[in-house]
């Protein structure tokens, strides 16, 4: 009885494996063929499996139901298509190359383009390089390939499913037609807006960091060399992406009018959606290098003018700056434009033109820097302190308060002195001081105290910047300060701070031509001595002092030299011959 209870379920697990076997030596033979064959193999049919329960549905076949229609078209799709109307090397589904591109192609960096591969039959556009031909030439067929996975979707009784629809708007026309379909509606505060002036809005795109920035009608052009020092005008600017590039022209002096490249116009005219570019500036600078600032920001078209047999070009543009200005969404609000226009003559051919762009945040104000990147003599070191474990560090707002030690007056009296700082600068020893007068009647621990916060300011840092530029989120670059307390013991005495010592280890980082100051090392020392109790009536002076020390600990540069050359030739047995 467990035999013959056994036996349906035997064959049924061996049809499954027939099946499996069967989709997967046609999806094999299919693969394995040449471009120019649409037709599977044929294979040797297996034995026929009649012993099959009762009751029991039969699988669906290949014709059980007509396969989906794709809704993408594979032949359109290009996924290494990046630059717009740009020819993209190796990319052999890029409309935009030619045959002439194809030609000198090395490989199709994409040679098999799929729609969903989740249906177990799905049309593939196939790209190959026929280098047999002369020229080369680009292969492009559209084949049916097979899953061989038995968990793919072979029937798609739902074909909404098989692409995102737009929602339909209502208006006069169907609003009784869809209030049939939903059953009611609802209104809400945001429903008040009409239709009208929603269509009326304009149209502005929140962009993500390094997506093209949108115009009118196409890219912000922003030139740039490629792979030479020539200007290349297609190349576009990119989101949150900040350039400064020179790059060289090749102009005829004759043909000066003509040229857009030359031209204020050219920059001026586009629209990054809807945000017309303003000229902000115009500088105007002649054949002997000197700067007029125009007040009228008109545009001004370039022209040539002949002066006996010299010929000269007058309002080329030689500068442009772009200043564009984003919220926190990514909206572009505000694009503002800087120029410098020249006088060209021939003996200045080829032109050289720099283009800068920029993006400022909106509501911010830049964070000055103490260098870029190594520390420059004379600013303010950048400290903070770590609130808490895996947080960033916290600075202030005031880049002179954040490192800071006692700063002397004329007084000398230490008690007046509480809250005058002076910030530590780079690279300058400073050592500064006051006199506290103790009597008996202030107890030690609250002079203590008193003393522990004039040396040491309202907030002492717990870590310096290693750079001028370094970033706050970059806690494991900062230097730790070190803090360290030196006190000498004696019996009925006040151990008393009377001086902060902070050395500042610093290197030189980077190459011997440009080296950059780093700072290593930060420590502070505390220290304390011992007075005795004073007698009724009588009182002390006791000096407080600190200093700031900065030591250069760089290790000598090592000069290098390359080994000399050896000659490797070998000469024939009879090169000197008769002489040896």
């Amino acid at each position: 009885m467990r035999r013959r209870g056994l036996s349906p379920l035997l064959l049924v697990l061996v049809h499954c494996w027939a099946s499996v076997s069967a989709q997967a030596g046609t999806t094999l033979a299919v693969t394995t063929e040449g471009l120019n064959s649409m037709e599977p193999a044929p294979t040797t049919p297996g034995p026929a499996l009649s012993a099959r329960p009762p009751g029991t549905p039969r699988a669906p076949g290949p014709s059980s139901s007509p396969r989906p229609t794709p809704v993408t078209d594979v032949a359109a799709l290009c996924v290494c298509d990046l630059s717009p109307v740009e020819c993209d090397i190796n990319c052999c589904c890029d409309p935009d190359c030619s045959s002439m591109d194809f030609s000198i192609f090395s490989d199709c960096s994409i040679p098999v383009v799929t729609g969903d591969s989740q249906f177990c039959s799905q049309k593939a556009a196939m790209y190959s390089l026929n280098f047999t031909a002369n020229p080369p030439q680009r292969v492009f067929k559209v084949v049916d390939q097979i899953n061989p996975s038995i968990f793919c979707i072979h029937i798609t009784n739902y074909k909404p499913a098989l692409s995102f629809l737009n929602p339909e708007v209502p208006d006069e026309n169907n609003f009784d037609k869809l209030m049939k379909t939903f059953d009611g509606f609802s209104l809400n505060a945001e429903s008040d807006v009409s239709l009208a002036n929603k269509s009326d809005a304009p149209n502005t795109t929140k962009y993500e960091y390094g997506v093209l920035l949108q115009t009118s009608d196409s890219f912000l052009r922003f030139p740039s060399p490629l792979t030479s020092s020539l200007c290349t005008d297609s190349n576009p600017a990119a989101f949150l992406v900040n350039q400064a590039v020179k790059c060289t022209r090749r102009i005829r002096l004759e043909q000066c009018e003509e040229m857009e490249a030359l031209s204020m116009a050219h920059y001026s005219s586009p629209e990054i959606l809807r945000v017309p570019i303003t000229v902000q500036s115009i500088v105007i600078q002649s054949l002997n290098k000197t700067f007029t600032r125009l007040e009228d920001t008109d545009v001004l078209e370039q022209a040539l003018v002949k002066a006996g047999a010299v010929k000269i070009c007058t309002n080329v543009v030689l500068e442009v700056k772009y200043s564009l200005t984003y919220t926190d969404a990514g909206e572009i609000t505000k694009a503002e434009l800087s120029l410098l226009l020249g006088t060209v003559s021939s003996a200045e051919l080829p032109l050289q033109q720099r283009f800068e762009i920029q993006f400022i945040q909106q509501n911010t104000k830049p964070v000055p820097l103490s260098g870029n990147p190594g520390y420059v003599v004379g600013l303010p070191l950048a400290a903070g302190f770590q609130p808490h474990k895996g947080s960033g560090i916290v600075q202030t707002t005031n880049r002179y308060g954040q490192f800071t030690i006692l700063r002397s007056t004329a007084e000398q009296d230490c008690l007046a002195l509480a809250g005058i700082r002076t910030p530590v600068l780079f690279g300058y020893n400073v050592q500064s001081g006051c006199k506290l007068r103790l009597t008996r009647a202030i107890p030690c621990p609250l002079v203590v105290e008193k003393v522990k916060s004039l040396l040491k300011g309202q907030g002492f840092p717990d870590y310096v910047a290693p750079f001028g530029n370094s970033q706050a989120q970059d806690v494991l670059d900062w230097v730790p300060v070190h803090f360290v307390t030196q006190a000498s013991h004696m019996k009925d005495s006040c151990q008393l701070p009377v001086s902060l010592v902070i050395e500042v280890k610093w290197t030189k980082y980077g190459s011997l031509l440009n080296p950059q100051a780093k700072i290593v090392n930060v420590t502070a020392t505390l220290i304390s001595s011992s007075f005795p109790e004073t007698n009724s009536g009588s009182e002390r002076t006791v000096l407080i002092s600190t200093a700031v020390t900065f030591v250069d600990v760089s290790a000598p540069a090592q000069a290098g030299f390359r080994a000399q050359p050896t000659i490797s030739a070998k000469l024939p047995f009879n090169f000197f011959f008769p002489f040896v």
